[in-house]
């Protein structure tokens, strides 16, 4: 379950690869993850109204076994979003029948938003972008969990590495272009560097330990 469908297009390799590399490296047992999408009607519900329906869906439609919630900070710090969101939608889903509902809960909390991810390997995205320009001439230099607005500055390192190449080769490249490519290619090694990627990893274990696979 994500914020957005850009969401989607970057996080279904990136959660599918960390599902396998955990449970391949850290679990007995042969078994396979299959990361399914799934879409809830969202107008006129609170976010933890949101899990439980996204929980009872992904029952019912495609038998889940754990439920993968993203949903950004939008602040230097996750706090705010696991005590009023994440936290909530755990308990809530407690008193659900386990039968009907899906009540391993795993999420993906980018601290400020997901493009933050995006820049997790600068070397990456500068190869996605088509320049060879350093992080400092393309203002992505900062720590990718420092950088108070990712995705702003995504577009603004786009426009500068855009500028001095003719018109001949210039696109018009924009982020939506980057969210799959990026997410398909990033390692997870380098994704290990984020605190909330790391935290994203110890949910997983979590769910895999309630599923008795670890």
């Amino acid at each position: 379950m994500t914020e957005g469908i850009t969401d989607v297009r970057f996080l279904q390799s990136v959660v599918k690869r960390t599902f396998d590399n955990i449970a391949f490296e850290e679990c007995s047992g042969e078994f396979e993850n299959v990361i399914i999408p799934i879409s809830t009607e969202k107008a006129g519900l609170g976010f933890v109204e949101q899990v439980v329906e996204a929980s009872r869906k992904g029952i019912e439609e495609n038998g889940i076994m754990i439920l993968c919630v993203h949903v950004d900070a939008d602040n230097e710090s996750d706090n705010n979003v696991f005590q009023h969101k994440i936290n909530p939608s755990i308990a809530a889903l407690q008193f659900k029948n386990e039968v009907e509902y899906c009540k391993i809960l795993t999420y993906v909390v980018p601290v400020q938003m997901i493009e933050a991810w995006m820049l997790a390997d600068k070397e990456l995205f500068k190869r996605e972008i088509g320049t060879d320009k350093i992080d400092n001439e393309l203002r992505i230099n900062k720590h990718p969990e420092h950088i108070s607005d990712p995705k702003s500055v995504i577009e603004q390192a786009i426009r500068i590495a855009r500028q001095t190449l003719t018109k001949r080769r210039r696109s018009d490249l924009t982020i939506g272009e980057l969210y799959l490519p990026i997410g398909q290619k990033i390692a997870i090694k380098k994704l290990d560097t984020l605190p909330s990627f790391l935290k994203f990893k110890d949910s997983i274990r979590e769910a895999f330990r309630q599923l008795n696979y670890m």
